[in-house]
């Protein structure tokens, strides 16, 4: 029996007060790289946010990490991201958030924020698909897919291994035991042992249509549901029972299956005498919704769902030249669009439901478009390196291995970071491989993708099936170089002063300027030439600016100096920045002392966190009004984040509420949100204020000191993990 949730955390103990303590359940149809990459992504956010966690993956080979009735017990809250039917009746009692799981990959911390204040889960129904907007919440403000959305991919998810086993049973078999026959194609002797292994691989694929229509069911209807479910999809596969010669096929069973999940629903709503209450999900309800779907099927709609499907599959059959190219394109755009999202997913079903009639030049259509997405993103992480950062190159390799196994969620990192340059790259590549390989004739006959199923012989047309994974795959790499080029470009947005191109130093190391996954420093998107600057915000020099190695001139300050000051400033900059490093005990000039640095920051959001360091820099006596200077970092910050990216934020104010210049620093091991284009949050935290009458060179030199040291990875990490005040301080000291 659970505990009931009160405010958490509860952690089910007394006294103190505990860690959070949740739970997590990660799902998705295929069950390959969604449903790993949500955990992981869920553990990392609760390690960083100070959170036990504890994450289920239902994955393709099963249930890993399962919870048990003593974690259950002990919880706070339960975060579910699936996109099939999970059973929520183990956490009646329990906070419940259920999403899909693309919420779990790109927004965990706010899916552990949300799980504090979900709706408590009333214990009806077994399934996300029938309870979860009725007791769990919805979605806790996250994208939680439709009913039918999850019971489509929940009999999806068990019919895969089928065809998976049949299809590569039938390929090896006719492979190694077949012959060519006179007639044309390969043929298995008689009685031979690889005809007993192609029989077996054709009992999986005829088990492929009545698991489809069962396991849809049953993430509707529960239990009760799987025997009309799956009676209803032998059924529409057996066509001649309604004078059919091919049958209904996976249209049928996708027909019987849904009517089966609402027909017990339906059933179960009926008032029944309480003696008859026990025998209904076992005998009644199975039994008169087993009869009536099934004659419902025979008498009134098998036929014509047969006649559809028969004609579908002439037609697609019936496909040459021009046509074929066209729906290779299409299937290989919806494949490449979301890489493993529900479109991917309909072009994915529409391929594998067709291989048992067969029809496999439909699959050989994806399985050349699915590689190319993480095989072109890995190889322009190879071709283009100075686009990408240290860990975007290293998964970039990453993607290359999951391309060369059919995994399309490779890229999903890339996609996330830049959207509007990589998903249209990867649909370019994917509608060129399926255009390529339905131009060809390929065929497939299983329901994957990649080289790994032409190396195991599933493919017919293997060189040709290669060669549109290849050029599809440079297709992707070199559009998404060019678009992420540009993109860089003008989001630099910096106009070339004196003939020579903008400063480099003020950008992070390693960091792009693009929307990705490193967002860089950007001169010019706020008045005093620090920011990251966005696609239109950049300012535009209109003064010239002479290119010094101490201090590089910003486009924004320059925008606000006269011609005759601004190479004055820059040679008193470089002369001050000699002299404030003199002093090896001194930091930036002895701005920076111990009374400024603080190991752990408290605020949670920007503005507290602004104000707990303007209380800091207070602390030295050189704050007269900490309400003004807190006011105009505020206005600073309004005119551009001086979120830097790579967990970095450097706010600072011009203000006479200051008497002398003055920097602060302190370090947030859960990192503060300040609107970084990266999107990472700021775990290390620079304050500067200067007086008006300093805010020329000071301002400018100390910006660019801190800039040019934080480009340096180590000592980035070194500060990150300095165990005080006085350690910080050292590593500080290397600033020069």
């Amino acid at each position: 029996m659970t505990s009931p949730a009160g405010l958490p955390p509860t952690g089910g103990g007394s006294g103190e007060r505990q860690r959070l303590k949740l739970l997590a359940v990660t799902a998705c149809p295929t069950g390959i790289a969604h449903t790993y990459m949500a955990a992981e992504k869920l553990s990392q956010a609760a390690e960083r946010l100070g959170v036990d966690i504890k994450v289920e993956t239902q994955g393709s080979i099963g249930a890993e990490n399962v919870l048990t009735d003593n974690d259950v017990r002990t919880a706070d809250g339960v975060i579910i991201a699936a996109d099939k039917d999970v059973d929520l009746s183990r956490f009646a009692g329990k906070r419940v958030v259920t999403v899909g799981v693309a919420e779990g990959i790109h927004h965990p911390e706010r899916l552990i924020e949300q799980v504090r204040t979900a709706p408590v889960h009333g214990g009806g129904g077994g399934g996300t698909s029938t309870s979860s907007s009725t007791n769990s919440g919805g979605s806790g403000g996250g994208k939680e897919r439709s009913v039918g959305y999850k019971a489509l991919m929940n009999g999806v998810s068990y019919m895969i291994p089928f065809v998976v086993v049949g299809g590569l049973l039938i390929a090896i078999s006719l492979s190694l035991g077949g012959h060519t026959d006179p007639s044309g194609g390969l043929v298995i002797p008689k009685d031979s042992f690889w005809m007993d292994v192609n029989n077996i691989g054709v009992i999986g694929f005829q088990l492929m249509v009545p698991i489809l229509s069962g396991y849809i069911a049953y993430a509707i209807g529960d239990r009760p549901a799987l025997v009309p479910g799956m009676v209803g999809g032998w059924i529409a596969n057996t066509g001649s029972l309604y004078d059919s010669e091919a049958g209904a096929g996976f249209i049928g069973a996708i027909v019987t299956g849904f009517l089966a999940g609402y027909l017990v629903l339906w059933i179960k709503k009926v008032e029944v005498p309480k003696f008859v209450r026990p025998i209904m999900p076992i005998i009644v309800i199975p039994i008169v919704a087993t009869t009536a779907l099934g004659l419902f099927f025979i008498y009134v709609i098998g036929e014509p769902i047969s006649w559809v499907f028969e004609h579908l599959t002439d037609w697609l059959g019936g496909m040459t030249g021009t046509s074929a190219v066209l729906l290779g394109a299409i299937l290989g755009l919806m494949i490449a669009f979301d890489m493993g999202g529900p479109v991917n997913k309909t072009a994915f079903l529409f391929g594998a439901g067709l291989i048992a009639t067969g029809n496999q030049e439909v699959m050989g259509m994806c399985a050349a478009a699915i590689p190319v997405m993480p095989l072109g993103q890995g190889l322009a992480t190879l071709i283009r390196k100075r686009l990408y950062t240290e860990q975007e190159r290293e998964t970039g390799l990453a993607s290359l291995f999951m391309g060369l196994f059919g995994i399309s969620e490779g890229a999903i990192p890339f996609a996330a970071a830049r959207p509007a340059q990589v998903i249209p790259a990867n649909m370019l590549g994917g509608a060129v491989a399926g255009a390529l390989a339905g131009l060809a004739g390929v065929e497939d006959a299983v329901p994957h993708g990649g080289p790994i199923v032409a190396v195991l012989g599933a493919v017919s047309g293997v060189p040709m099936f290669f060669v549109a994974v290849v050029i599809g795959t440079v297709v992707t790499a070199l559009t998404t170089v060019a678009l992420v080029d540009v993109s860089e470009r003008r989001r630099k947005g910096q106009p070339m002063v004196d003939g020579l191109a903008p400063q480099p130093e003020l950008a992070l190391a390693g960091v792009s300027a693009g929307a990705g996954a490193g967002a860089g420093v950007s001169v010019g998107a706020g008045s005093d030439g620090l920011g990251a600057s966005t696609g239109g915000g950049t300012a535009t020099a209109h003064a010239p600016a002479q290119r010094t190695d101490s201090v590089p001139v910003s486009a924004g300050s320059a925008a606000d100096a006269s011609p005759d000051t601004t190479a004055d400033r820059s040679a008193d900059a470089s002369t001050d920045a000699s002299a404030g490093t003199s002093d090896d005990d001194e930091v930036l000039s002895g701005y920076l002392t111990a009374q400024t640095v603080k190991v752990r920051l408290d605020s949670g959001d920007k503005e507290a966190a602004i104000r707990e360091m303007a209380g800091l820099l207070a602390a030295t006596g050189k704050v007269t009004d900490v309400e003004e200077l807190v006011a105009a970092a505020l206005r600073r910050e309004a005119q551009g984040t001086t979120g830097l990216g790579e967990e970095i934020a450097i706010p600072h104010a011009k203000t006479d509420a200051v008497t002398a210049p003055v920097v602060g620093f302190a370090r947030s091991a859960e990192g503060v949100e300040w609107g970084s284009l990266d999107g990472t949050k700021a775990k290390l935290v620079f304050m500067i204020s200067v007086p008006e009458a300093a805010a020329g060179d000071e301002h400018l030199r100390i910006l660019a000191l801190l800039s040019r040291k934080l480009m340096d990875t180590g000592f980035r990490e070194r500060l990150m993990t300095a165990p005080d005040e006085a350690a910080v301080l050292d590593v500080l000291r290397e600033i020069r």
